[in-house]
């Protein structure tokens, strides 16, 4: 009988030191919860109405602690009439207008006559629907192919892009180009102004005005 019961003294005294450890590590656990938070970064969340507010996306909390991590995220779900700023776009790269208005005044003669010395504006030779193109986006070029050859900035035959003046047969000839391989131009007598693959002629260089 006297066996018994020193072992249940023996067993509560045993069940009271797992109480107290546990209340240790509890009380340990609450107060470093109760310690200021140190937000690990913070994105901003906007109100309508109210405001733009930077809400933390984890906390930081004291190391040590058993059980519980050292970083803590935050979750907010998705609130209707709440609206997330999003990164900027970025801007779209601008069109050269002069360029393209080029292109617009050449693809607008299309079937016009070939006439040599012409320069339109309802017929043309090859530099002079260059010329005139350039002259309805306010560009004055050169009057000859030859001249043309030599205007502006030289271009490569890969870096070619819509309004660059292309030229043929060593400069004699001359177009416009307009994307996807093709120029347009007032080719010889007899044929209409038109469009044509850069490749169907021998390529003699190009040029950005």
């Amino acid at each position: 009988m006297a066996t018994t019961t020193v072992k249940r003294v023996k067993g509560m005294q045993r069940n009271a030191r797992r109480v107290a450890a546990a209340g240790a590590v509890g009380a340990a656990t609450l107060s470093a919860l109760l310690l200021p938070a140190t937000p690990a970064s913070a994105q901003p969340v906007n109100v309508p109405g109210v405001g733009t507010f930077d809400v933390p996306d984890a906390i930081q909390l004291p190391a040590g602690i058993p059980g519980v991590p050292q970083s803590l995220p935050i979750n907010i779900p998705a609130i209707p009439g709440i609206v997330e700023p999003q990164a900027p776009a970025a801007p779209a790269a601008p069109q050269n207008s002069v360029h393209q208005a080029a292109v617009d005044a050449a693809l607008s003669r299309l079937g016009d006559p070939y006439v040599y010395g012409a320069t339109g504006p309802n017929a043309f030779d090859c530099s002079g629907l260059v010329q005139w193109s350039y002259a309805q986006a306010g560009v004055s070029l050169p009057r000859t192919s030859y001249d043309q050859q030599n205007a502006g900035a030289p271009v490569s035959y890969d870096d070619l892009q819509p309004g660059d003046v292309v030229s043929f047969y060593g400069g004699s000839h001359s177009g416009i180009y307009v994307g996807d391989g093709n120029v347009v131009h007032a080719s010889t007598a007899g044929q209409p102004v038109a469009i044509a693959s850069v490749s169907s002629m021998p390529f003699a260089g190009a040029r950005r005005v």
